[in-house]
């Protein structure tokens, strides 16, 4: 049996899907848990040390490569005539729009924010004001994109078995 790369694709849409919508899961039912646990000041420094750390290469991978399979396999669905096409067309909209547009003007804005702060110049009643701002927007931004990410992988998922039999 040969596997086209179409299938690879699509797969891969799937994976790399999967694991943003996870990864954005998890945070929500771990990090944020833990953080809430913290002092303002505590909570912010963690905060500026996540945000560096995550620009790496591992996570665009997952991030931006999940948008790229998704829209390039919604390209090679489009000639399938079934419902995989429109699977992966709403995927990879739901997936732009509330996980990467979001990301991209609403959570990264409030981490540079965050970062231009330097937490030992500024009172412990602005970092506890900051915090409030920062954590309320974030975690609302968070919850949309991934709310957004999961409905993205169940759609790319439903494409997957909607996929003609030439899989």
């Amino acid at each position: 049996m040969e596997i086209s790369l179409k299938t690879i694709v699509l797969f891969g849409a799937v994976i790399l899907t999967g694991l943003s919508a996870g990864f954005f899961y998890a945070w929500s039912v771990s990090v944020i848990q833990g953080t809430k646990r913290v002092d303002a000041s505590t909570y912010l420094e963690t905060m500026q040390s996540v945000n560096r750390a995550i620009l790496n290469p591992a996570f665009f991978l997952i991030f931006f490569g999940s948008l790229i399979l998704l829209i390039i396999g919604s390209i090679y669905q489009f000639d399938t005539g079934n419902l995989s096409f429109w699977f992966m067309l709403m995927a990879s909209l739901l997936y732009l729009i509330g996980t990467v547009v979001v990301t991209g003007l609403g959570n990264v804005p409030l981490n540079n924010q965050l970062d231009a702060l330097n937490l030992n110049k500024i009172s412990s009643n602005k970092i506890l004001e900051f915090r409030k701002y920062y954590e309320s927007k974030w975690n609302r931004l968070h919850l949309i994109r991934t709310i957004f990410a999961v409905f993205s992988f169940l759609l790319s998922v439903a494409a997957l078995f909607t996929q003609s039999k030439n899989i």
